[in-house]
């Protein structure tokens, strides 16, 4: 089994010790596991204050991001979990989580949180997804 950490450029520092995302090797297959990310600019400042869809919009461009470093997209994704500050927003976060995941369709989960790691930011989404290794 190998394993890869995956920061990819231009994104917020990260505020301890872990990765943004982590690539595993399994026989003919990569896991990738992508840290919860939230919206938030390089400088550490939230994206969007108050604003559900364009923070769920920014975070995906994130994931993204992520995915390509580990040679995935988002069509690899398995499973999603989407955290947000208020389920009365749940209506403007699926609409651009639908637009992502429109042909992944992944096993996914939706929790209501009291709170993200930087304030401002509503929403967090973290992602596993599975790529097969090329021959």
């Amino acid at each position: 089994m190998q394993k890869r950490s995956i920061t990819p450029k231009g994104g917020a520092p990260v505020m301890g010790f872990y990765s943004p995302g982590m690539s595993v090797d399994v026989g003919d297959s990569t896991f990738v596991f992508v840290t919860g990310q939230i919206a938030r600019h390089e400088d550490g400042v939230p994206v969007a204050s108050g604003d559900f869809k364009a923070q769920t919009e920014f975070i995906f461009k994130k994931i993204e991001a992520i995915l390509h470093e580990a040679d995935a997209s988002i069509d690899d994704v398995v499973k999603a979990v989407i955290y947000t500050t208020d389920m009365g927003k749940f209506k403007d976060i699926s609409e651009v989580r639908n637009k992502y995941f429109a042909k992944a369709k992944p096993a996914s989960t939706f929790v209501e949180i009291s709170g993200t790691v930087r304030e401002g930011c509503e929403v967090e989404i973290e992602v596993i997804a599975i790529k097969q290794k090329r021959e």
